[in-house]
């Protein structure tokens, strides 16, 4: 027999009984029911009743054991009676008397639970992160992310993409946030960068011409973490594809990615593959007030400004005439709520740093509210109208420039629906975000610069780089969003060296300065570089959505903290002045106040 196990813990069923079994694993629980104790021994694969008495010589070692210590049992397997089968366990049926137990490692006493799921300050769990990952939800989470990973990589090997991988290594890329920096000892004063994606590389594949390109890829950003990003590193399913249009790659990647979600989502509706929606990003802003719209929630914003070019209520009348707009946000079915639920939306408004969110309350066609009675009744009937509303919806407004109003449309949008309960959380919805515009204005700066990915192709080539004013110039970009997350990004990408100067230029940087930056790309796309096109699917997200996790750090295994620590491995640590003098560095404490 193996010297530490002939089975696993989650093995042993009714047709084991009479075997004599060795098992190993970690004491989950105990419960000592006077002269028999009751062992859950747990390992990777399940748990097994363990049971010792007076007649065994485990008894007292058992006993003497606090839990999550390891120990290898030797006994028989045997019925457990009728009244005393476990259905939740797959080993529920039998238990193993115990005869011999060997003690392979004693657990001092524990720093935090785990057995059961209560929560556990965070900093105690990341500190104690291999006591954390023992737990069965966060173990189960992780186990899911590997097989959502394998089941990626076979569905791409099936829709023939070849899995390469990038440097780790490289030079600074503009990806929109922080470089990590990797100081070079060979050449001084100078550094790598830790790669923001594989965007370069993979477009030089490209020209290289091997056609379908994906990895699972790790990718360095130093920004600032929040539930849906973690600082540091984070994995994308990133992908390139030749001769293409973004239809194709749409077409490519909904049922990789559509399937990845039916495989994992435990019977829950999912948008079946081929036929998510596209909507562009206009559309997006102004129906949902965000480019990451939760299509579970029904609710749809409507510009309402027209309504209140002349009106009653003045505050609107003056926003619209000073080129503002009114978002309308429906409440349906509120006519039972209290005034207090519409004033408690506009102190939420104002928490959110918001002016406030203005309200209609309608109960059995009665109208209620300054507003209502400002704009006159007449006036909220054809506004009601135009909506589709009924007699007992309620109505709230955001109003101001168009991207405040947008975005607290959006926000009160969400809140509204958390709120009456409309929000049918046990399905996944997903939609392509398409048209994104290619440049932005930058308030700071006081000047033109890229929206997104800057190798992006814009919509209308050279023409309209020439022609347009850039900030109304589209890019053939794309989102997929699921549930109100970005899960992925993408674009057909600018393959000509004339647009993409052409592009920069509009951004104030120079020919020279697109030599100097993006050196190998410029000089590949002058050798014959065919359209191409692709998109990074965020990994870390995915998996969080299939396990119904609210954060990334409950589906990674050794995640930082809200401080970019790592506390279990002690990182960031100082360098000795070894390692700085052979760097060529010299470390400088940031002032003081």
């Amino acid at each position: 027999m193996h010297p530490y196990r002939s089975h696993t813990c989650g093995a042993l069923a009714k047709m084991d009984v009479g075997q004599n079994v060795r098992l190993s694993g970690w004491v989950h629980r105990k419960r000592d029911h006077g002269g028999v104790l009751f062992v859950d021994l747990r390992d990777h694969y399940g748990i097994t009743q363990i049971v010792a008495d007076s007649d065994s010589a485990a008894l007292a070692v058992l006993e003497s054991l606090r839990v999550e210590s390891v120990v290898t049992i030797e006994g028989e397997v045997k019925a457990r009676s009728a009244g005393t089968v476990n259905a939740a366990l797959a080993t529920g049926e039998i238990e193993v008397y115990a005869r011999a137990a060997t003690v392979l490692s004693a657990a001092e006493e524990l720093p935090m639970p785990v057995a059961g799921e209560q929560e556990y300050p965070e900093d105690i769990r990341l500190r104690y992160r291999f006591l954390d990952l023992r737990r069965e939800t966060l173990h189960a989470n992780i186990m899911t992310r590997t097989k959502v990973i394998r089941d990626m990589r076979a569905r791409m090997e099936t829709a023939g993409f070849t899995e390469f991988s990038t440097p780790i290594l490289t030079a600074s890329s503009p990806e929109g946030a922080r470089d990590f920096l990797v100081p070079s000892r060979i050449h001084a004063g100078k550094f790598y960068a830790l790669p923001q994606a594989p965007q370069q590389y993979k477009q030089l594949l490209m020209v290289a011409g091997f056609d379908r390109y994906f990895q699972i890829a790790p990718c360095f950003r130093d920004e600032d973490p929040r539930a849906d990003r973690l600082p540091g590193e984070f994995y994308q399913l990133d992908l390139e594809m030749s001769f293409v249009t973004q239809e194709e790659v749409w077409e490519t990647m909904e049922p990789v990615i559509g399937g990845v979600f039916e495989t994992f989502a435990n019977g829950k509706p999912v948008t079946p593959s081929g036929s998510f929606p596209r909507i562009a990003y206009d559309d997006a802003m102004l129906k949902y007030g965000s480019d990451k719209p939760d299509l579970r929630n029904p609710l749809i914003i409507t510009d309402v400004a027209s309504h209140f070019t002349t009106s009653g209520f003045g505050l609107f009348e003056k926003i619209v005439a000073g080129g503002g707009t009114v978002r309308a946000i429906p409440a349906p079915g509120t006519a039972d709520k209290s005034r207090k639920f519409f004033d408690d939306m506009n102190e939420w408004a104002r928490s959110e740093g918001h002016a406030g969110l203005g309200y209609v309350t309608r109960k059995g066609g009665e109208f209620g509210g300054p507003i209502a009675k400002n704009h006159g009744a007449e006036g909220m009937e054809a506004l009601y109208a135009a909506l589709g509303l009924g007699p007992d919806d309620g109505l709230f407004f955001a109003a101001g420039k168009p991207e405040q109003a947008a975005k607290l449309a959006g926000a009160a949008r969400t809140r509204v629906a958390e709120q009456l309960g409309l929000i049918d959380k046990d399905r996944f919805e997903l939609c392509w975000i398409v048209d994104f515009p290619f440049y932005e204005w930058d308030e700071d700066a006081k000047k033109v610069e890229f929206a997104h990915n800057p190798f992006s192709m814009p919509q209308g080539g050279m023409a309209a780089l020439e022609g347009q004013d850039p900030l109304t110039i589209k890019a053939f970009q794309y989102d997929l969003v699921c549930n109100g997350y970005e899960i992925a990004s993408g674009s057909i990408r600018n393959q000509s060296p004339e647009l993409m100067v052409k592009a920069f230029e509009l951004v104030g940087l120079s020919k020279a300065d697109v030599e100097e930056r993006f050196g190998g790309l410029y000089r590949a796309f002058q050798y014959g570089a065919p359209p191409h096109g692709g998109m990074a699917a965020g990994v870390d997200r995915i998996v969080m959505l299939v396990c119904g996790a609210q954060n990334l750090r409950e589906i990674t295994l050794f995640p930082m903290n809200q401080r970019a620590e790592d506390l279990l491995m002690g990182a960031p640590s100082p360098a000795i002045n070894t390692q700085l003098r052979e760097l060529h560095l010299r470390t400088v404490e940031p002032s003081k106040g």
